[in-house]
């Protein structure tokens, strides 16, 4: 089993890693090192302080959450178990997932975090991150049913898969809260071979915890629950800001179409299943400023600075994943 999986991972770096090349082929290099060379410490400083706020308002919305769910879990503790997750999930063929189940088990092992809550910390947080995500990208392909044509973009189809999925969402939480049991008998039908297995011995105590707590969240934590929405929105609108000020460091000409237009082909590209996006956003950026006129150049640099951020982050997640693996837990 193992064998076709590697297979599969291998071929799918290579697809990435061939369409990153061959991008890179048709943009002009030197622009790259011009667009980072061109910034001014005040630009720098922006760039910075932007990113690290989007960081920690989303780790605060997931403190506030597992305060929510009554566990005891720091910031520094979330923040370690986030940044780790979102560089297994970066490495992991899909899109932005695969770092989950490693979070859950960190939050088990490491923070002492019962199973089932540690599932419903992680499942809560991704719930928001997904459901505004989605959101996000449907309000501005709304905009751009008005006031973009692309040839072999349909923007009628994309909303329709978008609001789909958000429908899904909402009603599978639904489900889950009203009609717990349909749930788990279909989980325990997935994993009916496994059944004999230590750790599913407790399936059903474990679903019912589950379910339990997230009961006691919607309905007596819904306070939190906006609180937590309201920092998703807050992080989503820094996530705008800090896309506008690349594209103001790179001279981009910009009116609201057009931004919009560019940050719906990167958010889009970023959902396909390649690891962190890797080639879809180039490959995106390339033909999103063909499409505009817009000078390739500029589309050089906007990579180039895209990826520099994500490398940071991802470097920071290589930092704090052996706190998590060593063997002893921390208070902090």
């Amino acid at each position: 089993m193992k064998y076709p999986t590697n297979i599969y991972r291998y071929l799918i770096w290579l697809a990435s890693i061939g369409l990153v090349v061959w991008i890179l082929t048709r943009l002009p290099i030197e622009a790259m090192l011009q667009a980072i060379s061109s910034l001014d410490i005040f630009q720098w400083l922006a760039w910075i302080f932007i990113n690290f706020s989007i960081i920690t308002v989303l780790v605060w919305r997931w403190l506030i959450l597992t305060k929510a769910i009554e566990l005891s879990c720091k910031f520094s503790q979330l923040f370690r178990v986030r940044q780790a997750g979102q560089l297994i999930s970066f490495v992991t063929p899909g899109p932005q997932f695969g770092g989950e189940p490693l979070q859950v088990y960190w939050l088990w092992q490491r923070y002492s975090v019962p199973g089932p809550a540690a599932i419903l910390a992680v499942g809560l947080d991704r719930y928001y991150e997904l459901s505004i995500n989605f959101s996000v990208l449907l309000l501005a392909v709304l905009v751009l049913l008005t006031s973009v044509s692309v040839a072999f973009v349909n923007w009628y189809i994309l909303a329709i898969i978008l609001l789909s999925l958000i429908v899904v969402m909402g009603l599978g939480v639904g489900l889950l809260l009203r009609k717990p049991d349909r749930i788990r008998i279909w989980a325990g039908r997935l994993t009916s071979r496994w059944q004999n297995h230590p750790r599913l011995s407790r399936l059903k105590t474990h679903w019912w915890q589950l379910n339990e707590s997230l009961q006691q969240v919607v309905t007596h934590k819904r306070a939190a629950l906006g609180t937590a929405l309201v920092l998703s929105v807050l992080a989503w609108a820094a996530m705008i800001v800090e896309f506008w000020l690349l594209l103001t460091f790179i001279d981009v000409p910009l009116n609201s179409t057009t931004f919009i237009f560019l940050f719906t082909v990167v958010r889009l590209a970023f959902l396909l299943p390649l690891p962190g996006g890797l080639g879809s956003v180039e490959a995106g950026l390339f033909w999103a400023f063909q499409v505009l006129a817009l000078p390739l150049a500029a589309a050089a640099g906007l990579i180039l600075m895209m990826r520099l951020r994500d490398l940071v982050i991802l470097l920071i997640g290589a930092l704090v994943l052996p706190s998590l693996q060593s063997a002893s837990g921390d208070a902090g």
